[in-house]
């Protein structure tokens, strides 16, 4: 594995392996090892997961930084999510982007699933006249 190098500033959050991390000035960080980790806007609190979209996002994030018993209550509630959301929409590309979502999520690729997830988020808040937040 090649080693990432991150650089955060002053106040970044990152999620390591499910411990919050915030950073209290600017730095530079570098993985040398497999880790689950999300930092920045990458992060969604669970009072922005407001919509179905936004809901699929957070299982999703719960599924890749969560513990492991979080990890497997997050897919499950992914899968139904995403059931509900592809049975709601008339959109083929937000289905086939669910679909790699969580095709992604049940073979341990977490990542990703959130990649994908995003791209329906931001689908959505186009559809729902919602600025994006970042």
């Amino acid at each position: 594995m090649s080693n990432l190098v991150l650089e955060l500033r002053q106040g970044d959050m990152m999620v390591v392996n499910g411990a919050a991390i915030r950073f209290r000035n600017r730095t530079r960080i570098e993985l040398t090892a497999h880790a689950r980790f999300l930092f920045g806007r990458q992060i969604m609190a669970p009072q922005d997961a407001d919509t179905p979209a936004r809901r699929i996002y957070f299982a999703l994030q719960t599924a890749y930084i969560g513990d492991e018993g979080e990890r497997s209550a997050g897919l499950a509630d992914a899968m139904g999510l995403i059931e509900a959301f592809k049975s709601a929409t008339t959109s083929p590309s937000a289905m086939a982007l669910l679909d790699g979502a969580l095709a992604c999520a049940r073979a341990d690729k977490c990542y990703h699933a959130l990649r994908l997830a995003r791209r329906v988020v931001r689908h959505e808040d186009a559809i729902l006249g919602r600025l994006a937040a970042g």
